[in-house]
């Protein structure tokens, strides 16, 4: 197996490791970084489980290489805030009642953000195309927008 040395900046630390050169950016996180809020759902890049922030961008971390994020940021939920201060976005999540199962919370969080820090003040539709990209069995959605909506007001105040 080959090793190659990896340096990213994960949640605003900069990580410098040896790593094996095919290794998803999902199993870095999770395997050598300890980061548990990204999930693998599919492994196909479907369902948004495994979604991160890539210099800003929302990414299926499952389909993305570690080596390709060297010498790039990402952002994993764990970045965005801790359970003593949860995020404006985590807290909406909360009020808003879309948090069910949790398992497409992180990258629905993550997905509300990037959309959120490009456009404060995004239209119902905007959150819709925002998120289109993550799964959620249990809550229809609905609760989702209504979330993203709401993390948007406490954001603008």
């Amino acid at each position: 197996m080959e090793m190659k040395k990896l340096s990213i900046t994960v949640n605003g630390k900069l990580i410098e490791r040896e790593v094996p050169t095919n290794i998803r950016l999902l199993d870095f996180l999770r395997d050598y970084l300890h980061l548990t809020g990204t999930k693998e759902g599919c492994g196909e890049g479907e369902c948004g489980a495994c979604t991160v922030l890539l210099d800003g961008k929302p990414i299926n971390s499952c389909l993305v290489m570690a080596h390709s994020a060297h010498g790039r940021e990402v952002i994993t939920i764990e970045g965005i805030g801790t359970p003593d201060k949860l995020h404006p976005i985590q807290e909406a999540f909360l009020e808003a009642g879309a948090v069910q199962c949790g398992y497409c919370t992180p990258g629905m969080v993550l997905a509300a953000y990037a959309l959120l820090k490009e456009n404060p003040n995004p239209t119902r539709e905007e959150i819709k195309v925002a998120i289109s990209g993550n799964l959620c069995r249990c809550t229809g959605y609905n609760k989702i927008v209504d979330a993203v909506e709401l993390a948007a007001r406490k954001e603008g105040k």
